[in-house]
């Protein structure tokens, strides 16, 4: 049966139903709970003689099992599926009613709990209603929604059609409620900054621009919370997080989008080695809590969670795993060409850049494990702390976990005076995409009111959901990832190959 005539067969019973002055959109229902919840007021070893438990579920209808006079449904809703049984001699002349219903409906039912003949949990219906009529037909039960554009596109259908895909969303959501109660119990503070910013900073990244048309004044969207949340550790919040959705007008692939979700946290009196223990527990004890083991399959590979991570400088990466010396730049330069890289675009980059190139190229895709990439090129970050021992480098890590980044974090830089030097360091290079493209002179003078020593800490939640639930592509764990827009023509080009499940008329 074609998407068309499903849908005009819909139309006319949603015609029939409000000519027979029925509401087929409802309104509030008094349940009695969950679907998970009315199953357990089934007594245990209760038979079909037993003693009768009235009840009213509501839920979205993913069978029907007509058999003439008696009509079986499964009603679903987030917490479980139930059986309900419609009969002719039970409901009278609302029996007609049962004509008018389609696999995808929302109805309420109310009646008596018992199990069926063969055992299975049911209610046997004294009244029912509809609650929202599905004029669109669902995916076809068994085949379930595989067509990868449409679930991405038509989330909603995914969620109906796929346990899997739910499943994982309401995973994304413990994991992020253990991070922010965790950090909660460590005293740190939840908080909220702009998303819009006169001025883009906290990372090298393309904002996207916008007009406020009162002020006049050209805003971008936030690409990171992180000079906002270090004023107010000037302002002695000295435990401070923002769960935060940031933008970066950049490329879109399998570990990118354009609008995401991360954590970024600042702690006075510590420096970066605290994040990676920070770090270490947040992860680990979420893995253990909610999956229940620190053991993930990920992209064909077993990735292990538990604490420690191992620590390992850049520079001792580039040696072991490149075979190059980090101090040689035309060994450096020989070994991108060797992976890839143009000859003109190698020979361009300084040696810091060298390193990093390096680094992401060709040692990052190695490292599977959780590991803490450490004393990046201080040249590379100007709001983090330079190395004592060796003032060329930062105290800073990244977290690399099956080659992509997970965290980023460092001691922050505190003194205004190597702020404001830093800043105009990275103007004056220019072309090179810097981390903003102006001075920020209020954070300067919030520095001068004098922030505590800090390390902070960014984590990308999207790739950490992505790491805990298996997920190779970061839209599998975006509800509403960024799409290219189609029309509604080609949109319904792609929704013909889905199909109604109405024949399903299985006995019980």
């Amino acid at each position: 049966m074609s998407g068309n005539r499903i849908r005009d067969e819909r139309l006319a019973k949603l015609s029939r139903l409000r000519q027979a002055g029925i509401d087929p959109y409802g309104g509030k229902v008094e349940t009695s709970g969950s679907i998970a919840e009315i199953r357990l007021l089934c007594p245990e070893g209760a038979d079909h003689s037993g003693p009768e438990v009235n009840v009213t579920a509501v839920g979205r209808v993913m069978a029907i099992r007509n058999m003439g006079k008696s009509c079986w449904l499964d009603l679903r809703d987030r917490s479980g599926k139930i059986q309900v049984n419609l009969l002719q001699k039970r409901l009278g002349e609302s029996f007609e009613l049962v004509k008018q219903l389609d696999i995808g409906d929302f109805i309420s039912a109310s009646g008596t709990l018992q199990p069926s003949r063969v055992g299975e949990i049911t209610i046997f219906a004294m009244s029912f209603a509809f609650q929202a009529k599905a004029v669109e037909p669902l995916p076809a039960k068994f085949k379930g929604l595989r067509d990868v554009e449409i679930r991405f596109r038509r989330r909603y259908l995914d969620l109906v059609a796929n346990d899997e895909s739910r499943e994982r969303f309401i995973l994304r959501s413990k994991i992020i409620s253990f991070i922010r109660h965790r950090l909660d119990r460590l005293d740190f503070l939840e908080v909220e900054t702009p998303m819009l910013q006169p001025i883009y900073g906290g990372a090298a990244a393309r904002p996207f621009v916008t007009h406020h048309n009162s002020l006049d004044m050209d805003l971008y969207l936030r690409i990171s919370p992180e000079t906002y949340l270090k004023r107010l550790l000037v302002g002695g919040m000295d435990r401070v997080y923002e769960l935060n959705r940031s933008f970066r007008n950049e490329g879109i692939d399998t570990s990118h989008n354009p609008e995401f979700t991360m954590i970024e946290l600042y702690q006075a009196y510590a420096d970066f080695t605290d994040m990676m223990r920070l770090l270490e527990d947040l992860v680990s004890d979420a893995a253990q809590e909610i999956l229940g083991t620190t053991k993930i399959a990920f992209a064909g590979q077993s990735i292990d969670v538990a604490k420690p991570w191992p620590r390992r400088r850049i520079h001792d990466l580039i040696r072991e795993v490149a075979g190059v010396d980090p101090a040689d730049d035309q060994a450096m330069r020989e070994r991108l060409v060797r992976a890839g890289m143009e000859a003109g675009k190698a020979g361009a980059l300084d040696h810091d850049n060298l390193l990093k190139e390096v680094m992401d190229e060709i040692v990052e895709p190695t490292l599977v494990q959780p590991t803490f990439v450490t004393h990046h090129p201080a040249s590379l970050n100007p709001l983090c702390k330079r190395n004592r021992e060796d003032p060329t480098l930062s105290d800073r890590f990244e977290v690399i976990v099956a080659g992509f980044e997970l965290a980023n974090a460092f001691s922050e830089l505190n003194d205004p005076a190597e702020q404001k030097a830093r800043f105009e360091s990275q103007l004056a290079r220019g072309g090179d995409e810097s981390y903003c493209d102006q001075i920020d002179h209020d954070y300067v003078s919030a520095l001068e009111i004098g922030m505590p020593p800090a390390g902070g800490m960014g984590i990308g939640i999207d790739r950490l959901i992505m790491l805990l639930t298996g997920q190779a592509s970061i839209r599998e764990v975006v509800l509403f990832p960024t799409l290219k827009d189609k029309s509604p023509e080609e949109v319904e080009d792609e929704m013909q190959g889905l199909e109604d499940d109405d024949a399903d008329l299985s006995s019980n």
